[in-house]
Order: C-alpha cells, then sequence, then structure tokens
C-alpha cells in the first residue's frame, strides 16, 4: 500500500511540476525576456538571459527532488568550464533542463520549430540559442560561439536514447570538433528506472523513484582520438566510434 501511494505521489509530483514548467516558461517569454530586449542589446542580454535560464531551471529540478518524484546528482564538474563542445547522452526528456541547470551557462541548437512555440519562443530567442539550420550555416555559428568562450551543449544521438538498446550516435558532433578543432567535454548521463522516454508517456510513474547521474568525464581534444592519418569523415567516423564507447551508460 505505501509503495503505491508514494507511485501515485511521484505521479501527482510529475504533473504539478511540468504544469509549472510550462506556465513559468509562458511568463518569462512574455513579461520577463521581453523586459531584457527592451532594456539590453547583444551579448549582455543573452548572458542574462541564460542565466535566468540556468536559475529556472534549477529551481524546476529542486521542485521535483523536493516533491520526492526524483532524485539527481552530478560528478566531475569541472571548477571553470569555458570554451568546449559539451556532449551527452539523451536518455530522458530532462537531460538538457538538469545540464543547463549546473553549467555556468550554454548555448544549444534547438529546431527551429521552437522559436515559435508560444511556450519557449521566447526563452530560446532571448538566450540567443542556434537553430538548427543548413550544416554551411550552423557550423560556423557553432564554432565562433565556442571559440568566444561559450559552451555548446549538445546531444549527439538527435533525440532520445530508445530504452534496452545501445546508444547511435551521429556524426555531426565530431565534425564540428574536427571542423572547428575544439575540444570535448563528454557527460554520461545514466538513470536507475526508466522514465521520460521518448516511447513513455509522462505518467507513466517507475516503481522506484528515479535517481539520475551525471558524469563529467575528463576533457579530450579530438587529436587525442584520431589517427593523425585520417581525415574527413573516415576522421568524424573515429571520433564518433569513440564517443559512443564513452558516452555508453555502464560503461567503467
Amino acid at each position: 500500500m505505501a509503495a503505491r501511494l508514494n507511485r501515485l505521489w511521484r505521479l501527482a509530483g510529475t504533473a504539478l511540476g511540468f504544469t509549472l514548467f510550462g506556465l513559468g516558461g509562458l511568463l518569462l517569454g512574455l513579461c520577463w525576456f521581453p523586459l531584457l530586449a527592451l532594456c539590453l542589446r547583444g551579448e549582455r542580454r543573452r548572458t542574462l538571459a541564460q542565466a535566468s535560464i540556468k536559475q529556472s531551471f534549477r529551481l524546476f529540478m529542486g521542485l521535483l527532488r523536493g516533491l520526492g518524484v526524483l532524485d539527481y546528482r552530478v560528478s566531475g564538474l569541472p571548477d571553470s568550464l569555458r570554451g568546449v563542445l559539451v556532449v551527452a547522452n539523451h536518455p530522458s526528456l530532462l537531460d538538457y533542463v538538469m545540464l543547463a541547470a549546473e553549467l555556468p551557462a550554454c548555448d544549444c541548437i534547438v529546431k527551429q520549430a521552437l522559436w515559435h512555440n508560444p511556450f519557449l519562443g521566447g526563452v530560446v530567442r532571448a538566450a540567443g540559442y542556434i537553430p538548427n539550420v543548413e550544416a554551411e550555416q550552423l557550423l560556423p555559428r557553432c564554432i565562433e560561439r565556442v571559440r568566444q568562450g561559450g559552451l555548446l551543449l549538445v546531444f549527439p544521438e538527435g533525440t532520445r536514447t530508445t530504452p534496452g538498446q545501445p546508444i547511435r550516435l551521429q556524426r555531426g558532433a565530431a565534425q564540428l570538433a574536427l571542423r572547428g578543432q575544439l575540444p570535448l567535454q563528454p557527460v554520461r548521463i545514466q538513470c536507475s528506472e526508466r522514465f521520460l522516454t521518448k516511447q513513455d508517456k509522462w505518467y507513466r510513474t517507475p516503481a522506484n523513484k528515479p535517481c539520475f547521474t551525471l558524469e563529467f568525464l575528463p576533457q579530450i581534444h579530438a587529436a587525442e582520438v584520431v589517427d593523425g592519418s585520417q581525415h574527413g569523415a573516415l576522421a568524424a567516423r573515429q571520433l564518433t566510434r569513440f564517443l559512443t564507447r564513452v558516452l555508453q551508460p555502464g560503461t567503467p
């Protein structure tokens, strides 16, 4: 009986949390970010907008943790993190939220459709996130952000992992790192329970409280992984195989 009540409580907490998340995004987009647009321009506006998102996400994750919906821990996060491409596996809907709540500030690549989303459109525009356009325009913009000292968060799988299946990475992140000679910060995300996957509805509450682990692995440069004789597609394939191995949950 106690286990059933706990599960129902976590279901109610999940519903409350995502309701508040949607309302918060709407309020930020309708009130706070338009105010920033009136008062600030350029880099200052983007910096403050990303700081607002970070604190909002920290509040949201603190709410879910406080309600007993989930728990999570972070290990290996460097004291100073600038000018790197952050790559992570993608088991859950909450991966970006958790990482953005912990990173100093970060850019990300978002679907163009989100720029017109009533809940999140104002957020992604104010934060200066990078729309997922053609590679000829996308790669130079991404490289420039990182070289300016920013953090660019990328999920190389392109979508959430299928539960029970090995991760499958696309080569875009590797091509970006190689073309821009950008350092890589791998982050391996694991969850003790199946929760908020692409295949499950939000109301599929696991029997036990899920616990997420965000493990920041040692930073690497592509030159440390890729054979010097490899170039172009072959180099991207080799780097992608390396990232697939280190980001695979359960890897020691």
